[in-house]
């Protein structure tokens, strides 16, 4: 079965090609303007394509795919931290360049191919000035007191992403109101910087980029083509700033259109409303890990639901992904206690290979576990790399789980305090210990109080104890 991804220009499912000889599979994922640290929100947009590409890797080889996620460190925001810093805009997009790195590896994202930032990408025969000259060139955009301007009635598909009437999009679309403006939604694609502001040389006086060009410049740049196989991004950029990328870039590029697929990641939320740094109801990564969650129960909160749909941030949101991923971890280790349903890996990637259905195959890995135990003794647990002589159950859960960026080789004992209170936690040890004394009626007492709070003890035969929720 080919991957099939949603594509947000079709509204339909389409399937991705295969790599070729000297082609490989190229995906482009908006990445962050590095004025402050990343949200919880922001983050969902890098793991949902984390996934994807460690898929595309493992499918096809990493030497067949190539993937980048780009830094804006030239931006309005940055320029205001820098003045009520009193630093410069470099110092400011460095640190934060450098916190959202940190962030996402945290949450156990690969770093991606290419890490364009838009500084770079400026000058150069594929650079955003190059590009804006071939636009102005071939009649889609103009010069007016400084500036450059797309002008979207010259792009007859304009809209078609987004798929909103032009008096909606320009009503919609944050638009500049400016006397040099042909129309009210043509947007900038060149503007001047003051004196005191980052500038770079151009046919058109000293300036700086639009936002949107920076894309579309860098994809060119890194990924070596007009048009490429997946572009990302959270639903909240399909307009306008992926409706602008897709008109300038067609239009530089000779109708050829930016990506085959346009994949959108939905919204965060905070009760119902969207997690938004404007209104102020944000929890960031690094808050949230220094809290004392791991990076992978945050990783598995942001996968919980498709990746399309709205998910809804919540505390025990983070206490069931914390439970489900103590029972992968302990489970993993145990080499009889469960067994895999079917021994064919492609069934249990089909829910990926559609459309990156990740509650369905997080569903297929609940099905691995068929015990309900998880082991206790932590002293007793080989925490690491799986035993090579373990079952073919073990390495094929241990295989699939790393397929969507989990590792249960490395130390996960902490998961387990959350499994059982510490008072239950106590008394199974304290079973253990009569056990290990030949004290059995206080043995047998423990075990039947535990069985009355619903939990049910079973001793292996090397006299691991272990327990499972009645």
């Amino acid at each position: 079965m080919a991957l099939q991804l949603y594509d947000t220009l079709s509204r339909t499912k389409k399937p991705l090609r295969a790599p070729e000889p000297g082609k490989p599979i190229t995906m482009y994922l908006c990445g962050p303007t590095v004025y402050g640290r990343a949200h919880i929100g922001n983050a969902r947009g890098p793991v949902v394509f984390d996934v994807l590409y460690r898929l595309l890797r493992h499918l096809h080889g990493a030497e067949n795919v190539r993937y980048a996620r780009n830094i804006t460190d030239i931006d309005d925001k940055i320029m205001a931290k820098a003045v009520a810093e009193n630093r410069g805009p470099q110092a400011v997009a460095a640190e934060f360049e450098a916190a959202y790195f940190e962030d996402m590896g945290a949450l156990g994202c690969l770093m991606p191919d290419f890490n364009p930032r838009a500084t770079e990408h400026i000058a150069g025969d594929h650079g955003m000035v190059a590009m804006i000259a071939a636009l102005i060139g071939r009649g889609y955009a103009y010069e007016a007191n400084g500036h450059v301007l797309f002008e979207i009635s010259r792009f007859d598909g304009y809209g078609q992403l987004s798929r909103r009437p032009m008096d909606e999009m320009v009503a919609g679309a944050r638009v500049e109101v400016a006397p040099y403006k042909r129309a009210p939604g043509d947007f900038v694609l060149w503007k001047p910087s003051a004196d005191d502001q980052p500038g770079w040389e151009s046919p058109w006086g000293r300036g700086r980029p639009g936002w949107h060009i920076e894309c579309s410049a860098m994809i060119r740049s890194v990924l070596e083509s007009d048009t490429i196989d997946i572009h990302g991004g959270g639903i909240d950029l399909t307009f306008p700033h992926h409706e602008n990328e897709r008109a300038q870039s067609c239009c530089a590029h000779g109708g050829a259109e930016l990506a085959r697929i346009w994949m959108h990641n939905g919204f965060l939320t905070m009760g119902e409303t969207k997690m938004s740094k404007s209104i102020g109801n944000i929890i960031t990564p690094r808050e949230l890990l220094d809290a004392g969650w791991d990076g992978e129960v945050l990783r598995l909160a942001l996968l919980s639901a498709h990746y399309r749909q709205p998910l809804r941030w919540t505390d025990s949101l983070l206490s069931q992904s914390q439970r489900t991923l103590s029972k992968w971890h302990l489970e993993s280790r145990k080499s009889e206690d469960f067994r895999f349903h079917n021994q064919d890996l492609s069934g249990f990637l089909s829910p990926l290979l559609f459309d990156i259905n990740m509650p369905k195959f997080i569903s297929n890995l609940h099905s691995v576990v068929a015990s309900p135990s998880i082991l206790r003794g932590i002293d007793n647990l080989n925490y690491g790399d799986p035993d090579p002589d373990d079952s073919e159950s073990r390495k094929m859960l241990h295989a699939l789980a790393k397929i969507i960026g989990f590792n249960l080789d490395r130390n996960k004992s902490g998961f387990l305090i959350t499994v059982l209170s510490d008072h239950h936690v106590a008394l199974v040890d304290r079973y253990a210990q009569a056990r290990l004394e030949k004290d059995w009626p206080t043995a047998d007492g423990i075990r039947d109080q535990l069985a009355k709070d619903g939990i049910i003890l079973s001793v292996a035969r090397d006299g691991t104890v272990s327990w499972r929720k009645a």
